[in-house]
Order: C-alpha cells, then structure tokens, then sequence
C-alpha cells in the first residue's frame, strides 16, 4: 500500500515537470509512456539520483519518448523510455535474433522492450569505443535509457535534416568515415542512418538511435551497410555532393576483412 501511495504522488510529481496534456491525443500518449511498469522504473532511477527532475519532452519517435533531465548538480541529461505498449516492436526480434549477446532471452513483452533498451546501451559503448561520436550512456534500468544530453541550456541540437549544412562535402566524408569505423573498429553497422538521426551540436555532429544497431556478422549487416551509407549519398546529393556507393561500401568491406586478418 505504501508503494502505490507512493507512486501515485510520484505520478503527480512527473505531471507537475511541465508534461502538458492537452487533449485525448496526448492523454494516449502519456498513459503509453507512463504505464505503472515504467512509472516505478524512473522512480528507482529518480530515487538513485541519476536526475532529479523531468525538463520537458526532446523528441517523440516510433519506439519512444525522451525528455530532458536535470541532475542534482545542475547538468542535463536525455532520458528515453522504451514504450512497452508499442505494437511497431513487433519486428524488432529480427535485430536481436543472431545477436550473440542476447541469445536464449525471452522475445516476449515486456522482456523484448528491456532487451531493445540494453542493446542500445551495449551499442552506445561499441560505437564509442570505435571512435564515433555519440552520446555517452549513464545509467539503464529496464526500459529507461539515460545518457549525454545533446543541446544547451535553451533547447536541443537539431537534427541534420533541419539544417543546411556549411560544408557539405566534408559532413558527409565525416559520416562514411563513422560508418567504416564503427563497422571496421566496432564490429558494428548503425542500419538507419540518416539526416534524422545525426544531431548537430555546437561540437559537431553527433550520430544517435542505436537500438537497431547489429554487429558486422549479423545476417542483416550487409543489408543495413548499403542502406546506411545509400542514406547519406541520397541526402547529399541536393548539396552537390557526388558519393560513389560502390566505391564506399567497397572501402568498408576491405577495411573489415583487414580488420577480421589482423585478429585472427
């Protein structure tokens, strides 16, 4: 009984951190977001002092929610939760199924939703280790991702595609460079890169959304190779960038079997 009290004034609390709910529409929303399961998920993290307080919602997406956090000592961090009742997760497993990391884990809800969340953060590690930009992970607990706030103290870095670049050739050598480092260095293809999941920071660009990310001996890695590095040529191409798709998916590849020689 303690802990539903408990929880009940906690659900005030998040209501009162500026989450404003409108009509029907964002009532829907805040009730896929914020079910029980995951309302005692950031109350653990909330009671650990990863954050001290909901900011206001970044970014609304197909498998999730972020919103901005705030820390005890006044830094900022970006919090995602996994919606558990999300029925477009209905094809995820085929991004972890062949993932030696997850092999014999449960498929089912809401152990999927959890497994789609540690991907990430495993990921996020891969890529970092590779020497790619991304956010850096803090903390998880089940379906809730806490890592590196992109932005400032007024609002979030917008994404590629809200921008114009002011150099394009060089942003786009800068992303396949990332591409064949985290597929040669990282073991590691990104699957959906694009103008929508690169953020453009004071610092530069910052590539994000990782979950469907697989290693380099998944069955689909070839597949989300062509698709992430066609991504890029596509975008580019109205700045009157000229990308070779054959040529760069070739380098990728060399450098992967060079890479694969030198550990055998």
């Amino acid at each position: 009984m303690a802990k539903e009290i408990d929880l009940r004034k906690f659900e005030r609390e998040i209501e009162s951190w500026g989450i404003r709910i409108k009509d029907d529409d964002d009532r829907k929303t805040y009730d896929q977001v914020f079910d029980k399961k995951t309302l005692l998920t950031i109350y653990k993290l909330f009671s650990d002092g990863v954050f001290d307080v909901f900011d206001f919602p970044i970014a609304t997406g197909k498998e999730g929610n972020v919103f901005r956090g705030v820390t005890s000592s006044g830094h900022f961090v970006a919090i995602k939760i996994y919606r558990i009742s999300n029925a477009t997760f209905k094809d995820l497993s085929k991004y972890i199924l062949g993932d030696p990391r997850f092999k014999g884990e449960s498929k089912r809800f809401p152990n999927v939703i959890y497994s789609w969340a540690r991907k990430e953060y495993k990921n996020l590690y891969r890529f970092i280790e590779a020497g790619v930009r991304v956010p850096n992970p803090i903390a998880l607990n089940k379906n809730v991702l806490v890592m590196e706030y992109i932005g400032d103290e007024v609002s979030p870095a917008r994404s590629l595609r809200e921008v114009v670049p002011e150099d394009p050739d060089g942003l786009a050598r800068y992303l396949l460079d990332s591409v064949h480092r985290a597929y040669c260095k990282g073991g590691i293809v990104h699957g959906d890169l694009s103008e929508y999941n690169v953020l453009m920071s004071s610092k530069g660009p910052v590539i994000i959304d990782l979950a469907q990310a697989v290693l380099r001996e998944h069955w689909m890695a070839e597949e989300l190779l062509v698709r992430d590095i066609s991504n890029i040529a596509r975008f580019f191409k109205k700045f009157g960038v000229r990308i070779d798709i054959k040529d760069e998916l070739e380098k990728v590849r060399e450098g992967g079997r060079s890479d694969a020689s030198s550990d055998s």
